[in-house]
């Protein structure tokens, strides 16, 4: 089965589960769940606390995600040596562009926009905007599918 052929209410249910989790952090913890500021504080990073907590919210992510896949298999295409490299190199630039941009999608584009900061709106504009333009770029630039 493929993406495409999923019912709508995996999508919605994720989401909702996503939209739980994110408030659920928030009101409990009093913490945005970024999944960057997550990582950052798990690894020790911005040294103000909440290791264990942020370590336990990721922990129920990728637990969360094996769950689903269990549930509903979906295959996954075969990563080539060249594509491995590159999604690598993604990542990093990834990593270093929420550094730079204070926060990531989740943090931005999930809790931020729940909490109708402006900052967040700005934000998530941007994110969506260089994300378009670097498929469109990536696309153009290796004669992918347009």
């Amino acid at each position: 089965m493929t993406l495409s052929q999923l019912a709508w209410y995996w999508p919605l249910a994720g989401g909702a589960m996503i939209g739980t989790a994110a408030g659920a952090y928030l009101l409990l913890l009093g913490r945005v769940a970024g999944i960057s500021g997550l990582l950052a504080r798990t690894l020790g990073m911005p040294g103000d606390g909440g290791r264990s907590s942020a370590a336990l919210f990721l922990a129920g992510l990728a637990l969360a995600s094996g769950l689903a896949m269990a549930a509903r298999p979906i295959p996954l295409p075969a990563l080539s040596a060249n594509g491995a490299v590159v999604l690598v190199i993604a990542g990093l630039l990834v990593g270093y562009g929420t550094r730079l941009g204070a926060g990531c999608t989740s943090g931005h584009g999930v809790c931020g926009l729940g909490r109708a900061s402006p900052r967040s709106v700005v934000a998530t504009c941007v994110f969506m905007l260089v994300g378009m333009a670097t498929a469109t770029l990536v696309q153009i630039a290796t004669g992918g599918p347009a």
